[in-house]
């Protein structure tokens, strides 16, 4: 069993497996080197021979304890043949949302389109690289995926004003979305995802009174699904005020916390074992500052059960030499 899965099953405080949200990727010099010949995202998503090889990247270079497959939550709406693109310095662009074709969206084709997907879990599973480690499939949560079909963009930090206007189409859209959601989880599974991490980047967007309906229960969804399939999920509710409440109502396995989020006080509130934490920014500065921050989380959490991770994603800038320093800190510590 990897150290991950005894961190969670076995809820072991005596280990501290790592690994990093999007430690495949921007910030590495030979995954530059693809991307500059592969300018399609989506196109590259699809090709299983690239995207297995840019997940087993960071796993010749650190000593990580998973591999997180290379593809991305839209992959989703791009199944159910919404068009989505990915524009330089601006992030994702979705065409226009035709709410008959998706609830009436045939699941083979879907599962057809996203075929490729499945093929680079399966390989990375298969690679020698991934022995004794997890392999991490992922979806985006029901609420960040309504955000980006009906924004049709990155909300950044708000949403258009008629966001709410049309609550019928919006139910209908959580519906066809926790349906595919779940075929899309079952799909990671069959081909060797061990673990689900689910991330709800936008749930920061929403005010309390509207949590239950749109990350409470649709997230509440999933989780029994990927636990009916004997399968643990880690949650991912970046920007949340109130990770105790969402721990009671959605009960993931796993609850990976944000940089803005006071970590002592997630280790007197939440039970279950905690990820992440640590700001991506600290890898931009030096040595010095880079040890304090990640032996302060790893202090906090020395008698929890505790995986290490950013409280987001790497950074295009950060220098790989300084997340060598970091991996060899957490093994050492």
């Amino acid at each position: 069993m990897s150290l991950i899965n005894q961190v969670i099953k076995s809820k072991k405080t005596d280990l501290n497996p790592i690994w990093i949200m999007r430690q495949a990727g921007r910030y590495l010099p030979e995954f530059r080197e693809i991307r500059k010949k592969n300018t399609d995202f989506i196109k590259l998503c699809l090709n299983y021979n690239l995207a297995t090889e840019i997940t087993l990247q960071p796993l010749k270079r650190f000593e990580l304890d998973a591999a997180i497959i290379f593809s991305d939550i839209l992959m989703l709406p791009y199944g159910l043949n919404q068009k989505v693109e990915f524009k330089k310095n601006f992030g994702p662009i979705l065409g226009k949302l035709n709410l008959q074709e998706i609830s009436n969206f045939n699941e083979k084709d879907f599962t057809k389109k996203l075929k490729p997907v499945y093929t680079a879990i399966n390989l990375v599973r298969k690679n020698d690289l991934t022995l004794n480690k997890s392999t991490i499939g992922f979806v985006g949560a029901p609420w960040t995926l309504l955000v980006y079909l009906i924004n049709r963009k990155s909300p950044k930090q708000k949403l258009i004003t008629d966001f709410f206007e049309d609550l019928h189409s919006i139910k209908k859209i959580l519906l066809v979305l926790d349906k595919f959601l779940k075929i899309h989880i079952k799909n990671q599974i069959d081909n060797g995802a061990e673990i689900i991490q689910i991330f709800d980047s936008w749930a920061g967007l929403l005010e309390k009174k509207d949590l239950p309906s749109y990350v409470y229960s649709p997230t509440l969804s999933l989780v029994e699904y990927v636990k009916s399939l004997n399968v643990p999920v880690i949650c991912f509710p970046r920007g949340i005020k109130d990770y105790k409440i969402y721990c009671d109502n959605i009960k993931p396995d796993v609850i990976c916390i944000d940089y803005e989020v006071d970590p002592i006080q997630i280790r007197k509130d939440i039970k279950i074992p905690v990820q992440g934490g640590v700001d991506p920014k600290v890898l931009l500065s030096d040595k010095e500052n880079l040890k304090k921050e990640v032996k302060k989380y790893l202090d906090i959490f020395k008698d929890h059960p505790y995986i290490f991770n950013l409280g987001h994603g790497v950074l295009p800038q950060t220098d790989p030499n300084m997340m060598d320093y970091l991996v060899k800190m957490v093994k050492d510590y």
